[in-house]
């Protein structure tokens, strides 16, 4: 990121934080939102092994989620609180009431959306594959895949891992627990490709580019990417929903996607 991009992304970051941190939640006693406030954080409940969405990286955890719920923060004028676990506990985390927050790559699916409240979309991804084998990287739909020669991983608990059990029933699925691990079964050949999504794909193919690993951004999937709250507090929801048309609105979404990606918007899979 340019240095003068850098420092117009933290005046837009200081005219939001102004322009919404000094909210008034009195009158809200029962709200989740009087409960951030009295204690003085928003509890972010994240799985820190999402590469450029939500990672760990020198023990502090980073990425596009991370910098949207220090937004998010800042505009309740509260401290942020990060709280890592596995991908698959997160959502029940929240519905217990051990987060105040899910932010951390979740797609937005009927299933999920039973349990819990999504706000957004805040970006729009889609499956696709980081492999060495060209012709695996241009599958354009799942029959492409659905043979028994192809041998794809995928994060365990998560929409990838749900689509390859679906619909690639004769493929062999490998499931991991963190990204690093896949990328380097991926290098080593042990597997043909990492089935994820496409901020993922982007990542690895930023952070690896001497690793011969190619990706066609085909987009097998619609995945529409949202921030999860308890469904129990309608001004809480109606807080985040304005909260995101505030950030949109003013550039910060396009903003954090030059900042982890390199590109202004994660809207398609265009490059």
């Amino acid at each position: 990121m340019s240095r003068n991009r850098l420092i117009s992304m933290i005046m837009a970051l200081l005219v939001f934080a102004v322009g919404m941190a000094n909210m008034q939640l009195a009158n809200a006693d029962s709200s989740v939102l009087a409960d951030i406030e009295k204690s003085g954080k928003l509890v972010l409940g994240t799985s820190g092994n999402m590469p450029s969405m939500s990672e760990t990286r020198d023990g502090k955890v980073v990425g596009f989620d991370i910098d949207l719920a220090k937004l998010m923060a800042s505009g309740m004028g509260v401290k942020l609180d990060i709280k890592t676990m596995p991908f698959n506990q997160l959502l029940p985390a929240l519905e217990k009431g051990d987060v105040d927050v899910v932010i951390s790559n979740v797609t937005i699916n009927p299933e999920r959306n039973m349990k819990v409240v999504f706000i957004g979309p805040y970006m729009t991804s889609g499956k696709c594959i980081v492999t060495k084998e060209a012709a695996l990287a241009k599958a354009e739909a799942a029959d492409d895949l659905n043979t028994s020669s192809t041998r794809l991983a995928a994060l365990s608990g998560t929409t990838s891992a749900a689509f390859a059990k679906a619909l690639l029933p004769k493929a062999t699925l490998t499931l991991v627990d963190d990204y690093e691990s896949a990328v380097k079964m991926v290098s080593s050949d042990t597997i043909g490709g990492l089935l994820t999504d496409y901020p993922i794909c982007l990542s690895i193919l930023k952070r690896y580019p001497d690793a011969g690993f190619v990706s066609l951004f085909s987009l097998l999937t619609y995945e529409p990417v949202g921030i999860a709250l308890r469904g129990s507090d309608p001004l809480y929801m109606n807080w985040t929903e304005n909260f995101l048309v505030r950030v949109q609105g003013m550039g910060l979404l396009d903003e954090l996607s030059l900042r982890w990606f390199g590109k202004a918007s994660l809207a398609d899979g265009d490059e």
